[in-house]
């Protein structure tokens, strides 16, 4: 398995969200899973005038340089009045004015979790739509609720379904990072 880079699309320090792409990311290619934390790459809140007066930040730069040397990507969202967290989307703003194609048309795999019964499904919802224009690929995911009934970080999904569901959203995110090698 190729490098994946992973991150849950949190500044929280103790996220759900997180724990959830750290444990797919390393059920796939423990050896070669790149785990980042968006707290390491916290920037300017993103305007154009911020960018015609700045420029560009390294961390944005720095950001984009992890897509483009990864296979895949594995992101797990956090839901913030259902949306992005404030975190994840001035990331996505900065490295959106580098390169037109945000993600480098890399294989994805999108989660979502929460501590309800939703799991996050209007954030994912949101990020499937979006994504899914600029990618040639058909975008699996995964929605997990209940984070702290269905989660334990001993043994994964602790719901046989909610597992069987998640397994084959791997599967497909793994047949498509091979393919794209």
């Amino acid at each position: 398995m190729s490098k994946i880079l992973a991150f849950g699309a949190s500044s929280a320090k103790d996220s759900m969200n997180k724990k959830l792409a750290s444990f797919v990311a390393n059920k796939i290619a423990p050896r070669e899973a790149i785990l980042i934390d968006l707290n390491d790459y916290e920037m300017p809140i993103y305007s154009d005038d911020r960018k015609r007066d700045s420029g560009i930040p390294k961390k944005a730069y720095d950001f984009k340089n992890l897509i483009k040397t990864s296979e895949g990507i594995i992101i797990s969202f956090a839901e913030h009045n259902g949306s992005y967290t404030a975190a994840f989307k001035n990331i996505y703003d900065w490295i959106s004015v580098i390169e037109k194609v945000v993600w480098n048309n890399k294989p994805m795999l999108l989660l979502s979790t929460s501590p309800g019964a939703r799991g996050g499904k209007s954030v994912l919802n949101s990020a499937l739509a979006r994504f899914s224009q600029e990618s040639e690929w058909d975008i699996p995911s995964f929605r997990l609720p209940n984070f702290n009934e269905n989660f334990s970080e001993e043994l994964g999904i602790v719901d046989n379904k909610l597992n069987v569901d998640l397994n084959e959203q791997i599967k497909l995110f793994v047949s498509q990072v091979n393919e794209h090698q």
